[in-house]
């Protein structure tokens, strides 16, 4: 496993990359609205991250379609967008995008609820998100790339919520997954040590029933098996020589 050291000068284009993105993030989720496609949303995208001079990294990325995957309900993830799917009010919605700033990647994803939503829904989206923080905590120079993984788990598993196990966070840098894997459950071994300059990809992805998941005949689409819902919380974090610095928030 090579895992790569960021210097201060990757750091910086990481940064630029990270906040452009973050930016972008913003507007997308203000577009998040009942009646809206889903093809709208990343065309929306896609003009954001080419008018700030960059250029969307998960179009074309192994084949895949758009810019934006958007995610609806049981769509874990890589919803491939279309001009017939369209928000209604109550649905939840996982946007996941990256961009390349100066051959440096930055990937994130949110969560949002369409118009008023329910209060599991809600619920799910809020835990998604603090499990991302509690497995953060963890993303100290240091510690080992599975106390991250750990603290996840240990999280959700008090909530009954699936976490997906066929999917995982990664490192992040001059390509969109570098080393490491980084899974959202707990693992019997500690992983690497964790060193400054590390950029990871950190992404709990978690269904409200069980953890199995299963592909759609498009080869992207990633749904919950049992049809419940599944939300993702996504940043990119540096890791420092103290606190994890979380690059994707504004």
């Amino acid at each position: 496993m090579a895992v790569t050291i960021k210097s201060n000068r990757e750091i910086e284009l990481m940064r630029e990359s990270c906040r452009l993105l973050a930016n972008i993030f913003e507007e997308l989720g203000n577009s998040v609205k009942p009646g809206i496609s889903t093809l709208s949303i990343d065309r929306l995208g896609e003009k954001l991250i080419r008018s700030c001079g960059c250029v969307p990294n998960f179009l074309h990325y192994e084949g895949y379609p758009a810019s934006i995957c958007v995610s609806v309900n049981d769509e874990v993830v890589h919803g491939i967008p279309r001009a017939n799917r369209i928000l209604h009010e109550g649905d939840i919605v996982s946007l996941d995008a990256g961009l390349i700033y100066k051959g440096y990647h930055s990937d994130m994803a949110r969560t949002f609820g369409v118009g008023k939503i329910s209060d599991d829904a809600r619920k799910l989206i809020e835990e998604t998100r603090n499990s991302f923080f509690e497995g953060v905590s963890k993303a100290k120079q240091g510690n080992h790339l599975y106390d991250i993984s750990n603290t996840i788990d240990d999280y959700i598993s008090q909530f009954g919520y699936g976490i997906v196990e066929d999917l995982t966070g990664h490192g992040i840098g001059t390509s969109l997954h570098e080393d490491p894997q980084i899974p959202n459950f707990r693992q019997k071994r500690r992983g690497l040590k964790l060193q400054a300059g590390m950029t990871l990809a950190i992404e709990p992805m978690i269904n409200m029933g069980r953890a199995d998941v299963e592909w759609l005949e498009d080869d992207w689409t990633v749904v919950t098996e049992d049809g419940s819902l599944s939300a993702h919380y996504e940043n990119t974090v540096l890791i420092t020589d103290g606190e994890p610095e979380i690059l994707t928030l504004l």
